[in-house]
């Protein structure tokens, strides 16, 4: 289908959506995103009364935009909303997105923390993986990141007294972490995907959500620059390290030559995670060894990746 020149509430339209031939203007493309949110939130019963949600915003396009998008969806709805900003520590990098962090909360009057590696582990991420060639330490930037990052948005949630944290993981993002660990033959991160995946609460305090996991993450771009979004210019230093970007190339040029490609996509990837909550026996759940967290091994997955670098 061709764009065409009028959205459909008669003003002209600025966007094109290919894989459903709509044509929208930017307030009608704004209100879609505030209504597939909505949505997508009912779906999944993502969002209970009185929650207190804490926002993962890192000051990019898509946490910038999560953070706008929930502060309009979640009028009325009784829950507290909150915001946390994690620094890793990469020179030249996260100076900006802290800075739009920090100005788009106070734009929106909502209260945020933010913490840093350096505060929960004792370095900067730069110090540790300059480290890595005299260690012999083969992991990608990435692998060390990953779990230390989700560590400390846990740690921060907690800091607030939230019970739910948001991130603003995409479309996009997901069906990239299924083809990694497609790659990688790990079936129990397939099952995380899942929107239904819950473990137990009482081990568990934390709930996790994506509401934008029905988005891509172009119209988030989009989105972010229609509404005037303070967000970052510069992607992450070490972000072609794995094989994300590879995948996420693939995956734009079976959009462009096939429109609808992801969503079809998406569909499978949650079906191929539900069945595997349903089929794969649940790992026993454990006490970390070293520093007492939740794990499913006797050692947890920050502790091995800290451990690398005393």
């Amino acid at each position: 289908m061709s764009p065409k020149p009028s959205c459909r509430c008669g003003a002209k339209a600025v966007y094109f959506r290919a894989y459903n031939g709509e044509s929208l203007c930017a307030k009608c493309f704004s209100a879609s995103i505030f209504e597939k949110t909505k949505k997508t939130i009912s779906k999944y019963g993502m969002l209970n009364f009185r929650d207190s949600v804490a926002v993962a915003i890192s000051g990019g396009k898509d946490s910038s935009s999560l953070l706008y998008v929930l502060n309009e969806v979640m009028k009325g709805h009784g829950s507290k909303l909150q915001a946390l900003t994690v620094d890793e520590g990469i020179n030249g990098y996260r100076d900006e997105s802290v800075k739009n962090a920090k100005e788009l909360a106070e734009k929106l009057s909502i209260p945020l923390l933010v913490c840093s590696y350096e505060e929960f582990f004792g370095f900067a991420l730069d110090d540790a993986l300059e480290q890595r060639k005299d260690k012999g330490i083969s992991s990608t930037s990435c692998a060390v990141c990953g779990p230390l990052r989700r560590r400390s948005i846990d740690n921060a949630a907690k800091a607030l007294g939230a019970n739910v944290v948001a991130t603003a993981h995409n479309l996009d993002d997901v069906l990239q972490t299924f083809f990694i660990n497609l790659h990688s033959g790990d079936t129990e991160r397939i099952k995380w995907l899942s929107p239904a995946y819950k473990e137990s609460s009482e081990n568990f305090k934390l709930r996790r959500i994506k509401p934008f996991l029905e988005i891509y993450e172009q119209e988030l771009a989009f989105f972010a620059y229609a509404n005037n979004l303070p967000f970052q210019s510069e992607s992450c230093p070490y972000m072609n390290e794995g094989i994300r970007t590879e995948i996420r190339t693939y995956l734009n040029k079976l959009e462009q030559s096939h429109p609808g490609a992801k969503y079809s996509t998406l569909r499978t990837v949650l079906q191929i995670a539900n069945g595997l909550e349903g089929s794969l026996p649940k790992k026993e759940i454990r006490t970390c060894s070293k520093c007492g967290s939740v794990s499913t091994g006797e050692v947890c997955s920050v502790c091995k990746t800290l451990v690398q670098f005393q």
